[in-house]
């Protein structure tokens, strides 16, 4: 099964693009989804977790967000504490739901694909762009939150000059119907080269 990579900073619309290829009939995997459900329901990843910052960070059984994000968005050391707990469980799963697939290829919608070091495991990388001043905006809408807050995550990921340097295709997600055109061209070409 092939597998393409999809990824793109915050903000710059990775979620868009992978809706339109689930629209062309390809299984999508999101990457940001998946590791939250492990991180709320696999015990294993709870008591590593737990061991790793205490137990503040699960309040009555559910995972608590703010206090982890609060630690690992200001420490870089303590996001790879947290990283290297969550992606290697999350890889494991990805290849169990990736064999269960049926579609020509599957795409691998991930926020960090290069920095959690994922994107080794596949054969095709597409990564999203949108300008910076867009991105902010869109994820202060979004996430109700204010521009330095957005500035700090973005901040803990590649910027888009180094992705695209390891990028087999890259989508401008300004114009979505030119968006998707590109979406669109992307899987001809993937399911010509099958």
């Amino acid at each position: 099964m092939m597998v393409v990579g999809l990824t793109g900073g915050i903000g710059s619309g990775k979620s868009t693009i992978a809706k339109a290829f689930a629209a062309l009939g390809i299984a999508v995997f999101n990457s940001d989804e998946q590791a939250k459900v492990l991180i709320a329901n696999n015990a294993q990843v709870k008591k590593r977790i737990m061991a790793a910052f205490g137990e503040e960070a699960y309040q009555n059984g559910e995972y608590n967000r703010a206090y982890i994000a609060q630690i690992v968005f200001n420490n870089s050391e303590k996001l790879a504490i947290l990283n290297g707990i969550v992606h290697p469980a999350l890889a494991k799963y990805f290849n169990q739901w990736a064999k269960k697939q049926t579609s020509p290829y599957v795409l691998k919608e991930a926020a960090i694909l290069f920095e959690s070091g994922s994107y080794k495991d596949c054969d095709y990388i597409i990564t999203v762009t949108a300008p910076e001043e867009v991105r902010i905006a869109r994820v202060m809408a979004r996430d109700h939150c204010t521009e330095a807050q957005v500035r700090v995550r973005m901040s803990q990921q590649w910027s888009d000059a180094q992705r695209i340097a390891l990028s087999n295709a890259v989508i401008e997600n300004i114009d979505l119907e030119n968006a998707k055109k590109e979406v669109r061209r992307i899987h001809f070409q993937l399911c010509q080269s099958l």
